[in-house]
């Protein structure tokens, strides 16, 4: 019996593959097995096609790869993000200003650091759309609260920003709260509730 060269196993695989049981493949496993069988290909030109055949082989099996880990990690990332929350400032509750920062002083009382920051900057945002200082913009991000802040208030706009990379950081990057950056989010929090708008440009 003669042996099955690669070209009559593909034209076997071809043809079980258009039977009807595998009409209902799942669109992953489809993709996988089309990956596998580019990859053999790639490796067999790597060990028949001479050094050039190797180089080139190698070199498109490394961006793939690359290109697969970087997928992996992107859908990571929006999962993530789905899972927090998009990127919004706020949660689906509606509190005040006064409820933020009591909500923040319970998370600090209890050494529960991410939190505590978490809401002390809801408190900061939620206090200026009181006061008319920024618009209440639903689904409004850190960021966004910052960049608007800093055109309504520029002695404040660094400290704005600097609390909103906080804010970020711990909501979504992983990062745990501290009682250090509960403190500076605490103390721009006051600085803020305390400042008049005819008095801004000097408070800093």
């Amino acid at each position: 019996m003669s042996p099955i060269d690669r070209e009559d196993a593909a034209w076997g695989a071809a043809r079980e593959l258009l039977k009807p049981q595998y009409a209902q493949e799942p669109l992953f496993d489809r993709l996988t097995r089309h990956l596998d069988q580019f990859v053999g290909d790639l490796l067999d030109m790597t060990a028949g096609g001479g050094a050039a055949g190797g180089v080139l082989a190698a070199i498109v099996i490394l961006l793939l790869l690359v290109g697969t880990a970087l997928l992996v990690a992107r859908q990571i990332r929006r999962s993530g993000r789905r899972r927090a929350g998009s990127g919004e400032l706020f949660d689906v509750r509606r509190l005040t200003a006064a409820e933020h920062r009591e909500a923040a002083e319970r998370f600090a009382a209890e050494s529960r650091w991410t939190e505590a920051v978490q809401e002390r900057m809801r408190a900061i945002a939620r206090d200026l759309e009181e006061r008319a200082l920024v618009d209440g913009m639903p689904g409004r991000t850190a960021d966004e609260l910052a960049a608007e802040g800093g055109l309504a208030l520029p002695a404040f706009a660094a400290d704005l920003t600097a609390a909103a990379r906080s804010f970020d950081d711990v909501t979504y990057g992983g990062v745990p709260g501290t009682p250090a950056a509960y403190e500076s989010m605490t103390t721009l929090d006051t600085r803020l509730a305390a400042a008049r708008p005819a008095a801004l440009g000097a408070a800093s």
